[in-house]
Parts: C-alpha cells; sequence; structure tokens
C-alpha cells in the first residue's frame, strides 16, 4: 500500500475486497479513513483498516494544470468576430476543492476558458465581465436588472457579435425569462449556458455547452436563449427560448427542456446549426437595444395542493403583495364552493384590494382551459388572469416585469395577456410536448 505517497487531489486506485474503485483522493478529518471523489461525482469512504492496497495513477491536483490559477488564455485571432461574456456563478465557474469533495469558485474569470479551448478557435472574447459572483438560487431581480443593463452596453457595442452569460442552472430558467422581458428590441444572440459538472471534471459537459453558445452567439437568432446538452451524451446541444424552457432533472446534464415549444436549433460540435424553429426574431446589428428593467419586487408564486389553507393568500395580502401567481390544478384550478378550504373568498378580498391575481398551470405543460369544469368557472368569475400556455416561473417575471411598468388593473391584465416575449404559444401541438 502506498498511502504515504497519495496525497489529496492525486489520481489512484483502491482496492477493498478484489473490488477497485479509481478516483481523485480528497482530504480526510478522519484518521480512520480515506475519501475518494469518484468520476461519477459522488464520494465514497472507506475504513483504513479495509483497504488492501492503493495504486497512485498520478499526482498533484488535476485541475491545477486544466484551469489553474492565474492560468492564461490562449492568444486570440484577431480575424474572429467578436462577442463578449458575462460569468455570474454557478457550477459552471466552480471546480472541485479536494479539502471538501465539494465545489469551489474559480480565482479567475479567465479560468474558464481554459476548458473550451475550440470556443477561441470560433470567436474572439472582447470583454470578460464578472458583475458578480453568486449561486442562482441566491439571485434577485436586483441581479437580473443589473446583468440585464450591462447586457444592453455590450449588445450595444458594434464590435459585439452576440453575448454569451454563464450562470447556475438552479434558478436559470428564471433569469432567461427576466432578460427576455427586460431586453427590448433585441438585435443579436444572447446565450446562457451552464454546467452540471464542474469543469475540472471528465464528465464536464461546459466545454460542448460553451462551445455551441459560441456558435449561436454568431447565429441569426436575436433571442434570449438557453444553450446546453440535448442528451446525456456529448453529441449536439439544442438553443431554447429564454420564456420556454425550464430545468426537469437535478442531476443530467440534458436537465432543461423545452416546455410547450421547440427549441430553436440543434447545433453540433462542429459548428453546423439546424434550425427546429423559425419563429424567431432576426438578427439587426443596426437595432439599438432598450434597456427596460423595471420590476415590482411584491409578487409572490404558490402552489395550490389539496388541503392547502387560503391562509396562504390572507398572509399575502396583509403583506401589501402586488401581485400573486397560483400554481393551478388540472386545467387550473384552487379549492372552490364545494371544499372546506374554498379559495374563492381569499382570493375575491385579493383583487378587491388591488392585489393582481394570476394562475398558471402546475402540470407544466399544455393551456389553461377554465371553462371545461364549474371549479374553473367558479375561479374565472372571480377576475383572475389566465396565463394561458405559460410556466409558473415565467407568468411569475411577467407579472413583477408588468407591474414595474402599471398597476392599472385593466392595463395589466391586457399586457399579460400580450405575447411579449414567445411567453405565449398560440398554436400548441402534440409535438410540443416532451420533444
Amino acid at each position: 500500500m502506498k498511502e504515504k505517497e497519495a496525497q489529496a487531489g492525486a489520481r489512484v486506485q483502491i482496492k477493498v475486497k478484489d473490488k477497485i474503485y479509481e478516483g481523485n483522493l480528497l482530504e480526510s478529518y478522519e484518521k480512520d479513513a480515506l475519501l475518494l471523489k469518484l468520476d461519477s461525482g459522488y464520494n465514497i469512504g472507506f475504513g483504513r483498516k479495509d483497504i488492501d492496497s492503493i495504486k497512485v495513477l498520478k499526482h498533484g491536483n488535476p485541475q491545477e494544470k486544466k484551469a489553474g490559477p492565474g492560468e492564461k488564455i490562449s492568444p486570440q485571432k484577431k480575424n474572429l468576430p467578436g462577442i463578449s461574456m458575462i460569468i455570474t456563478g454557478g457550477t459552471i465557474s466552480s471546480q472541485l476543492d479536494y479539502k471538501t469533495g465539494g465545489v469551489k469558485p474559480l480565482t479567475s474569470p479567465e479560468q474558464l476558458l481554459s476548458v473550451a479551448p475550440k470556443l477561441l478557435e470560433t470567436v474572439n472574447i472582447r470583454k470578460l465581465e464578472q458583475p458578480f459572483s453568486i449561486s442562482s438560487e441566491n439571485m434577485t431581480p436586483r441581479e437580473w436588472q443589473k446583468m440585464a443593463g450591462l447586457a444592453a452596453k455590450l449588445l450595444n457595442e458594434k464590435e459585439n457579435q452576440g453575448l454569451i452569460i454563464t450562470h447556475g442552472t438552479d434558478a436559470l430558467h428564471y433569469t432567461s425569462a427576466a432578460l427576455s422581458f427586460m431586453l427590448r428590441d433585441l438585435n443579436k444572440p444572447v446565450c446562457f449556458t451552464y454546467s452540471q459538472r464542474s469543469i475540472d471534471r471528465g464528465s464536464s459537459d461546459a466545454t460542448m455547452n460553451l462551445q455551441a453558445a459560441g456558435f449561436a452567439s454568431l447565429s441569426q437568432m436575436a433571442e434570449c436563449m438557453l444553450v446546453g446538452h440535448a442528451t446525456s451524451s456529448d453529441n449536439f446541444c439544442y438553443a431554447i427560448r429564454g420564456t420556454k424552457v425550464r430545468k426537469m432533472h437535478t442531476s443530467r446534464r440534458d436537465t432543461f427542456k423545452a416546455i410547450n415549444d421547440f427549441p430553436l436549433a440543434k447545433i453540433w460540435p462542429d459548428g453546423k446549426l439546424e434550425i427546429l424553429n423559425k419563429n424567431y426574431k432576426k438578427r439587426d446589428n443596426n437595432r439599438q437595444v432598450n434597456e427596460d428593467t423595471a420590476f415590482e419586487e411584491k409578487v409572490a408564486l404558490i402552489k395550490y395542493y389539496p388541503g392547502a389553507s387560503s391562509d396562504l393568500l390572507e398572509a399575502l395580502i396583509d403583506k401589501k403583495y402586488k401581485g400573486i401567481v397560483i400554481e393551478g390544478t388540472g386545467l387550473g384550478h384552487v379549492a372552490t364552493s364545494e371544499s372546506r378550504l374554498n379559495w374563492l373568498p381569499a382570493i375575491k378580498r385579493a383583487i378587491q384590494q388591488g392585489v393582481i391575481v394570476a394562475v398558471a398551470a402546475q402540470t407544466i405543460f399544455g393551456r389553461l382551459q377554465p371553462q371545461v369544469y364549474s371549479e374553473g368557472r367558479e375561479l374565472a368569475a372571480t377576475g383572475v388572469i389566465h396565463t394561458e400556455d405559460m410556466l409558473p416561473e415565467v407568468a411569475y417575471i411577467k407579472l413583477g416585469w408588468v407591474l414595474g411598468h402599471t398597476q392599472n388593473e385593466k392595463e395589466v391584465k391586457h399586457l399579460m395577456g400580450t405575447n411579449i416575449a414567445g411567453e405565449i404559444n398560440r398554436s400548441l401541438s402534440e409535438k410540443d410536448f416532451l420533444y
């Protein structure tokens, strides 16, 4: 056994009861145990007394050579089209911490480019901006507004052909929706991308996602879109509209799926780009993007469930919320007059006090149909806004954005029913389901 030669970060094979485990050795604070980071991303512990042998395959910390602090970016080719990048945080901006077995932020945004050399063979990164570095679940409307302002500035620079924004996955679809509304008269592609695996792991999806985002940023699609793995393999990526996308799996690399819409395009690692959905705004480099970041933060998104008390609504009314989006069951339902937990009185009270109440489908796919069942008709009669086929998260973002501009009930209802950023698909088909 060569345990003394195996330091944290070393690539090793550990033999336990005739079974071989391979991975990177982690620092252990238990003197009687060793920790190993497997290629799957999971950690496994071994009692030292149970280990038959340890074989060191490679010394040192692998990520230092791949994306070490201060590593220089390969010289860029000046004749390539220029784009800019905004780095915000998340797994794509992280690397493995061999002391804890978790991930930690990169020490500089330039490290990210070291894992995507082919990106630098496609585009010239003119500017690399990092307005903040936070996990996506810690985002607030203030970060969306700051990001939108920076994005508008970069897009209006004639030398930029497009923009890539890297972001954590958990709440990425909230941000992509927010910028879809906040960037008016979009002129060039805005490509959000991500990774489910940190950049130092062999299974990282960052390399291909960044590469595909580079190709998409030069396309004719002047849309806020999310670009990432279409399957769990490294074969191609999808570009999906920012208001029609959702994270649908906790850990799969192809976690993001188009909802009630076709993906905009399929993008291969060699740069081939196939348009799948011709319903997109066309690039116009002469058009100026308008930054429109007004947003009402006192908007809530809540889920109705059997047995839910309307006390949830009453609390929001008492806290002077301006808007509430309810995820209703099925075609858009909540408990009505037949239930002892009837929500209708609370909804009526909210509307009477000037609170905008909207309903979205917690089924995710499909369109609300309030007139089919009596429960839906009772709810519609209160004056709620039915958000058609919008995702609940998008309905929340849109209502906050609309209320940032007007709190006139008639104007709000009109704007919520207007397709502003591709959030409403009035011609759903069977092919839109689980594409």
